[in-house]
């Protein structure tokens, strides 16, 4: 229950940025990544955080430490996969 919780919370923080990731791109242009890597990076992350602090919260601290590092490497794949994409595309306001 405590991971799909956990699952649940990255869903609703990732759901802001993929909304505009998807529907408000360059010139109506869509951004597939965002789904496709950020929504299971953020369901990934967030059951790794509420895994860590259901074990924290019981006290096994090893589990908990295991999860932290977890969500690291998670995040550090974020950074990697968002330094990739590239700078973003300057946006064109009228007139272009």
């Amino acid at each position: 229950m405590t991971a799909f919780a956990g699952a649940l919370a990255g869903i609703v923080l990732w759901a802001p940025h993929g909304k505009g990731g998807l529907l408000d791109g360059f010139e109506g242009a869509s951004n597939w990544n965002v789904l496709w890597v950020g929504l299971p990076l953020m369901i990934l992350g967030g059951t790794a955080a509420a895994l860590a602090v259901f074990f924290l919260v019981r006290g096994d601290w090893k589990r908990a430490l295991g999860c932290v590092a977890a969500i690291a490497v998670l995040f550090a794949l974020g950074i990697a996969v968002d330094a990739l994409a590239g700078a973003p595309r300057p946006e064109c306001y009228d007139p272009c």
